[in-house]
């Protein structure tokens, strides 16, 4: 299924579940971790790299499903010159980005959870839906920072948003009457690969920037190997980034929610 395809079946169920008779509200918050895969970092989906926090309304309509709107940020980041494999450290370049996501999520909920009309307290549920995300890569040079997407340093001008399409699971609990807390993963697929502003080949020099200073700063972020090896490794045609389509980013975090029912409606 592709993005456009993705979209429209995201649509059409939400456009589905607004027609239901009712719905219980919640709104909530969550703050934790941020972290990302790409091409510099290739291997390790687990890896933590900045903080994250969101927040989201939510529809619940019956026990087993909701919908919601989310508002989530997010620090990730990678450095080269921490890596493990030599070839990366050789490479030696870094990025940082604060990630906003905007997105419809939709959680299937495995227990009869009580927000939505059931009576457990407690559910696993898994979640799915569509969002955009914004970003914006940035790296230090010499105490000065940059803003990667100016510069083409791969020869390349690249939007700084994106579909993204995130995916996950969690743990909700329902701690006292409206009060729920909750725990979750997810991942995000981005249909982009510059994220960490890194994809394919170093930059053909035919590409330059026709500007001085420009085209100055351009070369020096484009490739930072000189200032490991004294030389630089890059050229035309000559790999950079590992080639994979895209970037993915992940958030991962606890919160908590507020129910808006009347406390007639707990039986507990």
């Amino acid at each position: 299924m592709n993005c456009k395809q993705t979209l429209l079946v995201t649509i059409f169920s939400v456009f589905s579940l607004t027609q239901t008779k009712a719905q219980v509200w919640e709104v909530g918050a969550q703050a934790g971790g941020a972290g990302y895969i790409g091409d510099l970092n290739p291997t390790n989906p687990l890896a933590i790299s900045g903080i994250s926090f969101g927040g989201f309304l939510r529809a619940n309509f019956d026990p087993n499903w909701t919908l919601s709107f989310n508002y989530y940020m997010g620090k990730i980041k990678a450095e080269d010159s921490k890596s493990s494999n030599e070839q990366f450290r050789q490479r030696n370049l870094s990025f940082s980005n604060t990630i906003q996501e905007f997105s419809f999520i939709v959680d299937f909920n495995f227990f009869d959870y009580f927000s939505g009309g059931g009576y457990s307290r407690f559910s696993p549920y898994l979640y799915t839906g569509v969002g955009a995300v914004l970003f914006n890569p940035k790296t230090t040079y010499k105490g000065t920072t940059y803003k990667l997407a100016m510069y083409d340093t791969e020869g390349y001008d690249y939007k700084t948003y994106a579909l993204s399409i995130p995916f996950g699971f969690g743990l909700k609990y329902n701690i006292k009457n409206n009060w729920t807390v909750f725990t979750n993963i997810g991942y995000r697929n981005a249909y982009t690969d510059y994220l960490d502003d890194v994809s394919e080949n170093y930059i053909d020099p035919e590409k330059y920037a026709a500007d001085a200073n420009t085209r100055r700063t351009q070369i020096l972020l484009s490739d930072r190997s000189n200032e490991v090896l004294g030389y630089n490794v890059g050229g035309k045609n000559i790999q950079r980034g590992d080639f994979r389509k895209r970037d993915a980013y992940m958030f991962v975090g606890i919160g908590i929610t507020y129910t808006f029912v009347s406390q007639k409606c707990f039986n507990f």
